[in-house]
């Protein structure tokens, strides 16, 4: 099957459901005008007023955006996460239209500026809204795993064309013009998603209060040295990228003579770069050492900014900034996988929630420190200094880096394992190696039963070692079960009560897998979720099934 065959074909659930099909047209003109106004932004503050200007405009769109970003995550569990979502375009809307009108009337650039600012903080809204609500609109596990899927390829394609199309629009008219058409598909998008029910709210705040709930993250990190470290390497990147983002202003119209469409151009090599070098990432699942790939990955960032600072040439600075996004993609995935291997697995979802707010506060610290940059170095020497900021970091505190890395361990026998099964084997490696670590080992002895016909099934099991003997209404098959043969998924995906009795023949080692990581794990893949309707459907309807995988 052929590339577009596989895109049309994962894409086709997302088209038929009617209410998913809005949310994912609203989220991709939610996407395209978060990045356009931002360059749009960006390039009207540079006119105004020089690089300076461009970091203070910046940092006004993000500091409010980075408080209230830990607030605003709840409000989907909170309220109905369709109505959250809708207000939050409707705000970002009414806010783009604003600015918009304020541009093009020549008002003064402080109203705009803070009209743009309003814009940037509703968005913190969305995200955590649309992923409360697409798997209550989902109708089967297939369709949850298309909709995901279909995200991020909206989130991929947002960082190349919207920046493309905003340098368009830049140059032939300016940006007024963009936060006209931004406006227009935000409010097009609130639009398509007011007829989406969605469900009731979730529940009240977490115990404890809004507040406390908002800075769980926050005391977990300081008790934990090793991610803290990590945290900080990590949002020290977007340090990096909230000064480039002034500087790509700063190049484009002061250094290679693109104008002010040309920062939107290079904003889209740099986003090119990075989606390209996330292929080579997919060798880092199961590695175990991340720091020399992260290392690499800094110094193919640092030296493509470095030439950059010194050439001349406008189609080499192109060719430069996808190298440094290429860079940039393998040093924040060895970044990110390392953090999830040191952090328990129940405290995951608070530290990357901290992470989210320290990047909105480095991009905002960033565009200040572009100024100062270029006012010491000049442009071409600020683009050099903030390529070498993320390589400085690492290699102060690379002896404390290399201790954490030292102890995080890969569960190499898991993987493997996981790898030999039909369900998980099609698993991308981050994935799988996340999913290993969530896996129980458990023995029994001969003669012991691990599961009985017709009870409830919250777990399945892996066999690692052993043989085991399945009995369906007292008749036994022939075929034992050995290592790279699983059971007990069809509780979990049918919420059946077991149909079979397995019970070990000698010695055996399993893993045991709970019903909430099984169950992401096979509906967060398309191969996996394909593999496991086919399974049910051969449990529930075929009156023989295979002996090798027994519910």
């Amino acid at each position: 099957m052929s590339t577009l065959a596989r895109i049309s074909a994962l894409a086709r659930p997302v088209l038929g459901n009617r209410d998913l099909r809005r949310v994912e047209l609203a989220f991709a003109a939610f996407n395209a005008a978060e990045w356009g106004v931002w360059i749009a932004m960006l390039v009207y503050a540079y006119r105004q007023g020089g690089a300076t200007t461009a970091g203070l405009v910046a940092l006004a769109q993000l500091v409010p955006a980075a408080v209230v970003a830990p607030f605003a995550a709840g409000l989907g569990d909170r309220f109905r996460p369709a109505r959250v979502l809708m207000l939050s375009y409707l705000l970002q809307g009414a806010a783009l239209a604003a600015t918009a009108v304020a541009l093009l009337a020549g008002a003064s650039a402080l109203a705009a500026y803070a009209l743009a600012a309003v814009a940037a903080t509703a968005v913190t809204l969305s995200r955590p809204a649309q992923a409360a609500l697409l798997p209550a609109l989902a109708r089967t596990p297939g369709e949850l795993t298309a909709t995901n899927a279909v995200s991020g390829w909206i989130e991929s394609a947002s960082l190349l064309v919207a920046p493309a199309v905003t340098g368009l629009l830049l140059g032939m008219s300016g940006p007024g013009a963009v936060f006209v058409l931004m406006a227009a598909l935000v409010l097009t998008g609130a639009a398509a998603v007011a007829g989406v029910a969605g469900p009731a709210a979730a529940g009240p705040a977490a115990e404890g209060g809004t507040l406390a709930a908002a800075t769980e993250g926050f005391r977990l990190l300081g008790r934990e040295r090793g991610a803290r470290l990590l945290v900080g390497v990590l949002s020290a990147q977007y340090l990096v990228i909230g000064a480039l983002d002034v500087l790509f202003v700063v190049l484009a119209v002061t250094v290679l003579g693109l104008g002010g469409s040309g920062a939107g151009y290079l904003n889209a090599a740099f986003g090119a770069g990075g989606v390209l070098g996330l292929a080579a990432t997919a060798a880092l699942g199961g590695r175990a050492r991340l720091i020399p790939p992260l290392l690499l990955g800094a110094a193919v960032w640092s030296a493509a900014f470095v030439v950059l600072g010194v050439s001349r040439s406008a189609l080499a600075a192109f060719g430069l900034l996808a190298l440094a996004g290429a860079g940039r993609s393998m040093l924040d995935v060895a970044g990110r996988t390392l953090l999830q291997r040191l952090v328990p697995a129940t405290l995951l979802a608070r530290v990357f929630g901290v992470l989210e707010s320290l990047s909105m506060a480095g991009l905002a610290v960033g565009s200040l420190l572009a100024p100062a940059l270029v006012g010491l170095a000049g442009a071409r020497g600020a683009v050099a200094c903030a390529g070498a900021i993320l390589p400085l970091v690492l290699l102060a505190f690379l002896t404390s880096l290399r201790a954490v890395d030292a102890q995080a361990t890969v569960p190499v026998v898991e993987i493997a394992l996981l790898r030999s099964l039909p369900l998980f084997a099609p698993l991308g490696a981050p994935t799988l190696e996340s999913l290993a670590r969530s896996l129980t080992p458990f023995t029994a002895t001969a003669g012991t039963e691990i599961v009985r016909q017709g009870e409830l099934g919250e777990t399945y099991y892996a066999v690692a070692a052993g043989e085991l003997f399945v009995t369906v209404d007292g008749a036994r098959r022939a075929t034992p079960m050995r290592r790279g043969d699983g059971f007990g998924e069809l509780a979990l995906l049918a919420g059946v009560p077991r149909t079979a009795t397995v019970t070990a023949l000698v010695d055996v080692q399993l893993y045991v897998l709970g019903k909430d990581d099984f169950l992401a794990a096979v509906a967060g893949h398309a191969a996996s979720s394909r593999e496991a309707d086919r399974l049910v459907r051969e449990r529930l309807h075929d009156a023989a099934p295979r002996a090798t995988i027994v519910p």
